[in-house]
């Protein structure tokens, strides 16, 4: 029995020790990476050889 009260006053020794502070966490703020090109910019090469290949197919 003496054996149980121990541990139950160790458990609760050890929850309040690890239960923390008052002090406010610091949150940093999140970086933002803005592009400067456009994504439909690299679209045109290949829509312009796949027109292309498609119109060599229709000729042939």
């Amino acid at each position: 029995m003496k054996k149980l009260v121990l541990a139950a006053a160790l458990a609760g020794a050890a929850s309040t020790a690890t239960a923390g502070n008052l002090a406010e966490p610091v949150v940093e703020a999140p970086v933002i990476v803005e592009e400067t090109t456009s994504s439909s910019s690299g679209i045109w090469l290949p829509l312009l050889l796949l027109v292309l290949v498609g119109a060599a197919v229709a000729a042939s």
